[in-house]
């Protein structure tokens, strides 16, 4: 089974304004997407990083809907060691702040795709492709090569 990683900014999309239009379509593979998952799918493999993210989400309704969507995790990636050293290497190759540590478990996770609509993340993970563990995607241009 596939295993995918969601950033915070995929979870965080459908809560965005949706008059732009590549915002709406990006929310509509994110659905199609986590109803995927939640028929079993996918495999979602989240982490530590996550939730220390999800817990400082302003708005309250918000951090709660979030946190309801992460009873579908299928298995969560710790913040060990090993990761903050990984996560401290793609700091120095490029990868700003949480980016790095998403990317750390992401690879520690053993997963198959990580999934972010961060244009600045995609741009840099396709700059460093030989050099990071983990395919980076938007998950609507994912979705799009692997809707069946």
């Amino acid at each position: 089974m596939i295993k995918v990683y969601l950033d915070n900014c995929v979870l965080n999309r459908p809560f965005d304004d949706q008059s732009q239009e590549r915002v709406r379509l990006e929310t509509e593979s994110i659905i199609l997407l986590l109803s995927r998952i939640e028929r079993g799918e996918l495999t979602w493999i989240g982490s530590e990083a996550l939730e220390i993210e999800i817990d400082q989400t302003p708005n309250i309704e918000q951090q709660s809907r979030l946190r309801r969507l992460t009873d579908f995790i299928n298995l969560i990636v710790a913040i060990e060691e090993k990761t903050l050293k990984r996560a401290g290497v793609l700091q120095k190759l490029g990868f700003v702040g949480f980016d790095a540590v998403h990317l750390a478990c992401a690879e520690i996770g053993k997963v198959d795709i990580f999934l972010t609509t961060d244009d600045r993340l995609l741009k840099t993970a396709k700059r460093l492709t030989k050099k990071i563990h983990v395919k980076v995607e938007n998950p609507l241009d994912w979705m799009k090569e692997n809707i069946k």
